[in-house]
């Protein structure tokens, strides 16, 4: 399970690794206070990026398609978070006041569709196997 969090929220038993996803340390917090088990910088969009979009929300959509290329270009950035996602919860934790417009968002979607895919992948592999092995079309050809 993957998901997000402000920083200055309190740590909770359930958050799983938390992941500090920001290129900056929150402003003012202390790192025990954080309790962050990894910040993973490389991870976030580039300064540029970030910079650019500023916070505003009027560049949202856009914001979210360069970073998402960053994000496609950089895998070994973010596979780690995904394998760790696999394995229990994840809590990417970022700074921004916006709840709904931050970078913590459009990775924590991102990995989802990552999950989602590699899920969906791995079936119909499933079913290769299966057509392969028992000389039977997978489920979904044999519907009319």
């Amino acid at each position: 399970m993957i998901r997000i969090k402000r920083t200055y929220d309190s740590p909770a038993r359930g958050d799983g690794r938390r992941i500090l996803v920001e290129r900056l340390w929150p402003r003012g917090m202390k790192k025990e206070a954080l309790a962050a088990d990894a910040w993973m910088k490389e991870v976030a969009p580039s300064t540029e990026l970030r910079k650019w979009f500023d916070h505003r929300v009027e560049r949202w959509e856009e914001f979210r398609r360069r970073y998402r290329e960053e994000l496609n270009a950089n895998p070994a950035g973010w596979e780690p978070i995904l394998d760790a996602g696999a394995r229990g919860t994840v809590t990417l934790l970022y700074s921004a006041h916006d709840v709904l417009h931050n970078g913590a968002v459009v990775l924590r979607d991102y990995l989802l569709d990552r999950q989602a895919g590699l899920l969906h992948r791995g079936m119909r592999d499933a079913h290769r196997l299966t057509s392969r092995t028992t000389g039977r079309r997978p489920i979904e050809k044999n519907r009319r």
